[in-house]
């Protein structure tokens, strides 16, 4: 079927671990998106960040202005290649609560596979976009 290539999205924002996750919370608002992926300085992924993931400092009693990225982020994070299908994608999300993937490159970044890409790409294939 369709390459991730072809249905990702390749203006993604993204963030460093030593971000503040204040900045962080403030570019999903602003952006209205509902994560993002973590990177090194060489566009590595190494996490992601997710509105679930800040959704545990509300719980958090021990809340420091200075609280980073990497004090809350997922470290185990699922990729895929631009290579790899959609149809494999769609199959992870029906079976995760993951709602958006990084696609890399040599492991760097270089787009994102959200749950709504997909349903773009099938009403295009309905030919209803």
């Amino acid at each position: 079927m369709f390459p991730a290539k072809n249905i990702m999205t390749t203006d993604v924002m993204s963030v460093k671990a030593e971000t503040l996750v204040c900045d962080a919370m403030r570019i999903l608002i602003d952006n209205q998106i509902s994560g993002l992926p973590v990177v090194d300085n060489e566009e590595n992924v190494i996490g992601i960040i997710s509105e679930k993931d800040m959704l545990r400092l509300l719980f958090n009693t021990s809340i420091k202005e200075n609280d980073t990225v990497l004090d809350y982020m997922t470290k185990e994070v699922v990729s895929f290649k631009e290579e790899d299908s959609a149809v494999d994608i769609c199959e992870f999300f029906m079976n995760s609560s993951v709602r958006r993937v990084p696609i890399v490159r040599e492991g760097k970044l270089v787009g994102i596979v959200s749950r709504r890409n997909l349903i773009k790409t099938i009403l295009h294939l309905w030919g209803k976009d």
